[in-house]
């Protein structure tokens, strides 16, 4: 694991259970690390602007314009305004599904039979797009909110012929991301599983987060210069904090 900051700049850290659903509103000038305790997690994740929730995390412009499938170290999240909305600055895990999207209630229930709050109390079983879903209502957002979603910690490859093959031990225990806020974000994320996760029974994971205060990206930040197009996304978004 990197070396952790100094003590002085540490936020705060807390658990997410595996099938839970967390939120946050976190500032600009901060690092969220995600930790996968036990391996083989996944954490569905969607980002939106503070200030202006229409402006959110973008699939399709964040894969063009880095010209790749998956992030990793080096890539950054794309608003559909241009904007850099966070960089990836450490990864120990090394692919992180863009493509897979989410469980719902039905393949759920497919995949793993029913099990309801009403005889199970918190061991129900979860989906993603509800978890997401339930989250975004705390903020007056709702479904038709849920756009292409991150998956951290998965990875998704594609055959030939078109069929996206999930790939397990991807993420081992205590692998990392490193998620630098260069906008004041929101946050939303879901530990349910993979829906491409082959796995028989339903055992999602839990993950770790620890924020810090963190340095602004200078010139030779190896997010900014990981592509021209970043260059120019980066310009876009310190036009929108001219202060700092």
């Amino acid at each position: 694991m990197s070396q952790l900051p100094d003590a002085s700049r540490r936020l705060w850290e807390e658990r997410v259970p595996g099938g839970a659903h967390w939120s946050w509103v976190l500032r600009r000038g901060t690092t969220l690390r995600l930790i996968d305790v036990e391996g083989g997690a996944n954490v569905a994740m969607l980002l939106y602007s503070r200030e202006d929730t229409t402006e959110r995390y973008n699939m399709a412009d964040t894969l063009k314009g880095q010209h790749t499938a998956f992030l990793t170290r080096g890539n950054v999240c794309y608003s559909d305004m241009g904007r850099v909305i966070c960089s990836i600055t450490e990864d120990t895990c090394g692919w992180h599904d863009t493509i897979g999207g989410l469980s719902n209630a039905e393949l759920v229930k497919e995949k793993y039979g029913e099990a309801r709050y009403q005889e199970h109390r918190n061991a129900y079983h979860r989906n993603g797009y509800d978890s997401l879903v339930n989250e975004l209502g705390k903020y007056g957002l709702g479904r038709r909110d849920v756009v292409a979603n991150l998956n951290l910690f998965s990875k998704i490859t594609v055959n030939d012929d078109g069929t996206m093959v999930f790939q397990p031990d991807n993420s081992k225990p205590g692998s990392f991301i490193d998620l630098r806020l260069e906008m004041d974000t929101l946050v939303v994320l879901s530990t349910c599983q993979h829906p491409l996760d082959p796995a028989p029974a339903y055992a999602p994971r839990p993950v770790d987060l620890m924020l810090w205060r963190s340095d602004p990206p200078g010139p030779e930040d190896v997010c900014r210069n990981h592509c021209e197009q970043n260059r120019r996304a980066f310009i876009n978004t310190e036009r929108l904090y001219p202060l700092g």
